[in-house]
């Protein structure tokens, strides 16, 4: 360097002193004394080394992929050095140089508890990260933790964080580990700010703490806690349980409209109608294969081409078995409740032949995906809130039709008085076939709905017919009204006995309570007046 001149090579000369220094005394924020520590010895002990490396003001990149590393049980250890497995080879994980561990070395064994507390020392690590999604989950993977050990790694990033939802989730995580504080006032303090929450999850928190607290001030506010909490989540039950009764009345609903019109109106019973809904429901299948082969980006409105495919298919079903078989059997029921009976079997082996006796699972669209949080513990599903309204939209779309449209007319004109229609140049033949036609569509309509809630099979239907001939009969034969109010009752009636009964003594109970109205008002809730009686 003597063509340089004296100046810049003083200031090159420093340079390389300065890049020597920081070669030959890198920063090592993790010793080989604290990899050691959490590698070897009791469970306990390496948990407390554990906290320490966490939360000292030195904690980098390398003190977090040793904790990952022993998380994938990828560390080995002797007396005196600790060894990293790094892709394919072992480091040194404080310095980072290829060390390869010699035959005596040790596989870390990390039990349950250990784990528990490396992933909770992950989830820690990722509450400074730069991805907010990250943040907000460690945030809430620390929930319930009551380790005040971690505290000072929750003020740092509490005092770094900017988002009003992570912060609070935080403040709610610190007020976890307070719990645990030997400060009285920082137990007060803990227990106020869980008390808003008012989770399970606090609730169990509390409880714990309740059988361990000897102060009598802290105790007397645990308990007050635990209350509100209490009257809280027994609201969320009861929301919970109405909410459920409400979505079941919807399915029920869905399920008897298109049979209170080919039953109801038309006076068929229709023992195929539950492999009516069944082909609804495998439409729909059908048309997420479409979509899911040929329109992968467009996926999310797959269930706009469905609902009216499903209508269709169901609806030429229909309108088949009404022009094939039910055309020959009006007025005769017993004949018509055993030819639709083996129709139905005919239906559910054709549908085994064509999509096998495996069910088949239809997804939900993406915008139909999670739900509604009300209180802590009761979320409203999507899925179950638009089928609330699908259905209700669908029973205006029939009382419109058959109330206001000519082709109603035309079928209440048929099923009061036959003869006088025909004599009024009414094609009856043709309207029966309508008829049946839109009560098989809405059975479909109905499949279509049901495919967003279960799994779809060749069995589908059989678990709806019973209950669809209820709805009818309890409503009032031929009434809609009625059949909104039935399938809301026993919705919610097979809801509220569940939860006191089980499942089956619930079904039974619906059962009876059923057969009772009937015995005392047989026409159901509405029965038919006037002339038409």
């Amino acid at each position: 360097m003597n063509f340089l001149s004296t100046p810049l090579r003083r200031v090159l000369s420093a340079l390389l002193v300065l890049l020597s220094a920081l070669v030959v005394l890198p920063a090592q924020a993790l010793t080989t004394e604290q990899a050691l520590a959490m590698a070897s010895g009791g469970a306990a002990d390496r948990a407390d080394a554990l906290s320490q490396a966490l939360t000292a003001p030195d904690a980098d990149a390398r003190t977090a992929a040793f904790i990952q590393a022993m998380s994938d049980d990828a560390v080995k250890f002797t007396e005196t050095q600790v060894f990293m497995l790094q892709g394919d080879a072992y480091v040194d994980p404080v310095t980072g140089a290829a060390a390869e561990p010699p035959e005596e070395a040790e596989d870390v064994l990390n039990n349950n508890y250990m784990r528990s507390e490396l992933d909770a020392a992950l989830a820690a690590i990722q509450l400074l990260s730069a991805d907010k999604a990250a943040r907000a989950q460690a945030a809430r993977d620390l929930a319930g933790q009551t380790d005040a050990a971690k505290l000072p790694l929750i003020d740092k990033a509490l005092a770094a964080e900017q988002d009003a939802d992570i912060r609070a989730q935080l403040e709610q995580v610190r007020a976890s580990m307070l719990l645990g504080s030997d400060d009285p006032a920082q137990r007060l303090a803990a227990v106020a700010a869980l008390q808003e929450t008012r989770t399970p999850a606090t609730l169990a928190l509390l409880n714990e703490r309740l059988r361990e607290e000897n102060e009598s001030g802290v105790k007397a506010a645990i308990e007050q806690a635990v209350k509100a909490i209490n009257e809280t989540l027994a609201w969320g039950e009861r929301l919970g349980v109405l909410f459920t009764g409400v979505s079941l009345g919807s399915i029920l609903l869905l399920a008897a409209l298109g049979l209170a019109i080919t039953y109801g109106l038309m006076g068929v019973i229709n023992m195929a109608h539950g492999e009516l809904i069944m082909i609804g429901a495998y439409a729909t299948y059908v048309v997420q294969g479409v979509f899911q082969r040929y329109l992968p980006d467009a996926f999310g409105w797959y269930l706009a081409v469905a609902v009216p495919v499903s209508f269709l298919v169901s609806a030429l079903v229909g309108a088949a078995l009404e022009r094939s078989v039910i055309r020959f059997l009006y007025g005769r029921p017993l004949e018509t409740l055993l030819a639709t009976w083996g129709i139905s079997l005919v239906l559910m082996q054709a549908v085994r032949s064509l999509f096998g006796a495996q069910n088949v699972g239809v997804e939900n669209p993406s915008w139909m995906s999670g739900g509604l949080a009300v209180l802590p513990n009761l979320m409203l599903p999507w899925n179950r809130l638009l089928i609330i309204v699908f259905a209700f939209a669908v029973l205006m779309g029939v009382f419109w039709l058959i109330a206001r449209t000519r082709l109603g007319l035309f079928v209440r004109g048929v099923t009061q008085n036959r003869p006088i229609a025909s004599c009024m140049g009414v094609n009856t033949a043709r309207i029966d076939t309508y008829a049946f036609a839109l009560g098989s569509g809405i059975a479909g309509l109905a499949g279509c709905a049901l495919s967003q809630v279960g799994n779809v099979g060749p069995d589908l239907g059989r678990g709806y017919i019973v209950d669809s001939f209820l709805v009818v009969v309890l409503g009032g034969v031929g009434q809609l009204a009625g059949t909104v109010y039935a399938a809301l009752g026993l919705g919610l009636a097979g809801k509220l006995l569940e939860g006191w009964s089980g499942a089956v003594l619930a079904k039974i109970a619906v059962l009876v309570l059923v057969i009772v109205f009937i015995q005392k008002r047989p026409q159901g809730i509405f029965a038919v007046k006037g002339r038409a009686a």
